[in-house]
């Protein structure tokens, strides 16, 4: 008679019988993540990474790109001493401590977002900390290769992906709609990084609070470069030290002092109630009611309207604003487009600030034409003053390449600009503007040393100035515009303690000009017959 198993042989059975069970669960798991749940990441890495297109300059440098990183998330119940982890986890990847050991000790759901965007290195330091309960999700980080150099231009992304400022915000529905596609900028790296550095230099040397400069093709209205210090790394998420993320080309207004003159002028070349060889009384004073107009430095009874600009007067412009009259005079500005907002492909503008009709009298009117008691951005002034330049013609500044002549409406004669470029060049052969006169290239400018306004009250703050120098180049044909600002400048030993644009922007425009010309291929001017 053959007998059944026994009860041990039953037993073994049943403990083989679980241990294929497991086996077989743990087998088709590990199909689960190597294949299926591997497969999902990667599809959804291919779906998030590369969500937005690569930015590049206008000779295809890059400028921006999305790098594949990862997002680490933890189960807390996994862990054998959530303290210790929180402690770790902190150390390696910057989160806080406090935060992450609360979240642990708190969770609500089974997973907790330790830190987003890791790159490779600090993954591989979080791996070696061989913890259980570690998830890792495919993410993606903007990568800006030229750092600092393109930081308030470009701006920044979120860690979602999202534009949040500079170009990265203006442009967001472009980078993501096609992000296979680069987008070209007019940006031109060589003249981003010289600008850069020219400026940089300067505020450094003069200690100001903060500095700029545009350089902007007058006839395609394509943006060279633009920078704005300080500025900040934007390849990390915080500020340190002295960085500001704030664009004061674009996201600020300032009373820009005389470079406003240069529209004065415009405007009484363009209606004749002035010619550059009629001569104004200068003096000591210009009064307007209970108000006296003053210079900025000692100046001689007469001058010439020639020389009105070219030695930055205020009194003899304000003689030649107020034949303008207000009306006209807010006519035509608000034709030249400084009474408006301007809006470009960046996030960032500024709502210029001037006096309401009912208020804009007899000393605004006067005040206003050589620059004080009106706001603009200087990106706004600039996209002004290609019009005086360029033939008269209306164009619009972009950050986008295109080599085609943008420039459209007629807004002042061509003969008036034609006028404009002979004066522009007398100041700087002549007048403030000397050394912004490059050998080589002919030169058109004008200075401008604004006092600066009370924060939030009324009056000026003394001997507190906003320096600025309008260049343009090559005046008799114009192409490019280079204009830079000083924000609060202080005087050196070589200027004499005096920070005065003549002294402190325009021999800084000089400088960019002559770097920069050569790159561009401005040709240069033979040098007189004898020198060598």
């Amino acid at each position: 008679m053959k007998q059944g198993p026994t009860i041990y042989q039953r037993r073994i059975v049943i403990g083989a019988a679980l241990c294929v069970a497991a086996f077989a669960l743990v087998g088709v798991r590990l199909v689960d993540v190597t294949l299926f749940r591997h497969g999902q990441a990667a599809v959804a890495a291919g779906d998030g990474l590369f969500a937005r297109a690569d930015i590049v300059d206008r000779n295809g440098e890059l400028l921006a790109r999305d790098l594949p990183v990862m997002d680490l998330y933890v189960r807390p119940h996994a862990l054998y001493d959530r303290d210790q982890a929180a402690r770790d986890l902190a150390s390696i990847t910057g989160t806080d401590y406090p935060r992450l050991k609360s979240a642990f000790d708190h969770a609500k759901s089974p997973y907790v977002l330790v830190a987003r965007q890791l790159t490779p290195d600090v993954q591989d330091k979080v791996m070696r900390l061989g913890l259980p309960g570690l998830e890792f999700e495919p993410n993606t980080k903007r990568y800006y290769p030229d750092g600092r150099a393109t930081a308030q231009l470009l701006g920044v992304t979120d860690p979602d992906g999202n534009g949040q400022s500079g170009l990265e915000g203006g442009l967001d529905v472009q980078l993501r709609t096609a992000p296979t596609i680069p987008v070209q900028l007019s940006v031109d790296m060589r003249v981003q990084y010289i600008l850069a550095n020219e400026v940089e230099a300067a505020r450094k040397t003069f200690r100001a609070l903060a500095a700029g400069g545009v350089v902007m093709d007058v006839n395609t209205g394509e943006i060279l470069a633009m920078v704005s210090m300080p500025d900040f790394d934007p390849n990390y998420r915080h500020l340190t030290g002295a960085d500001s993320d704030h664009n004061i080309m674009a996201a600020d207004r300032y009373e820009l002092g005389s470079v406003f003159k240069v529209l004065s002028f415009t405007l009484a070349m363009e209606d004749h109630t002035t010619t550059p060889d009629e001569v104004f009384p200068i003096g000591n004073g210009f009064r307007i009611g209970k108000f006296t107009i003053h210079e900025a430095e000692h100046m001689p009874a007469t001058y010439t309207a020639r020389e009105v600009l070219a030695h930055s007067s205020n009194i003899g412009t304000a003689q030649i604003a107020l034949r303008s009259g207000g009306v006209r005079q807010r006519q035509f500005l608000d034709s030249m487009g400084v009474l408006h907002i301007l809006h470009t492909e960046l996030s960032e503008f500024a709502r210029p600030l001037y006096p309401a009709p009912k208020n804009w009298g007899t000393i605004e009117t006067a005040t206003i034409g050589f620059g004080h008691g009106i706001s603009v951005a200087p990106l706004s002034y600039v996209a002004a003053a290609a019009i005086v330049v360029n033939g008269g013609r209306r164009v619009a500044p972009t950050f986008l390449k295109h080599a085609a002549d943008a420039r459209g409406e007629q807004v002042i004669k061509p003969q008036t600009s034609l006028k404009m470029r002979e004066l522009l060049r007398y100041v700087v052969t002549d007048g403030t503007g000397r050394k912004a006169d490059i050998p080589g290239y002919d030169v058109g400018g004008k200075t401008g040393s604004a006092e600066k306004p009370i924060p939030n009250g009324h009056g000026y703050q003394p001997h507190v100035l906003v320096t600025s120098f309008l260049a343009v180049f090559p005046i008799e044909d114009p192409r490019y515009i280079v204009f830079v600002l000083l924000d609060t400048p202080h005087g050196t030993k070589e200027t004499g303690g005096t920070a005065l644009a003549g002294l402190t922007a325009a021999p800084l425009a000089g400088r960019v000009i002559s770097r920069i010309a050569p790159i561009l291929g401005v040709a240069q001017r033979p040098a007189p017959r004898g020198n060598t």
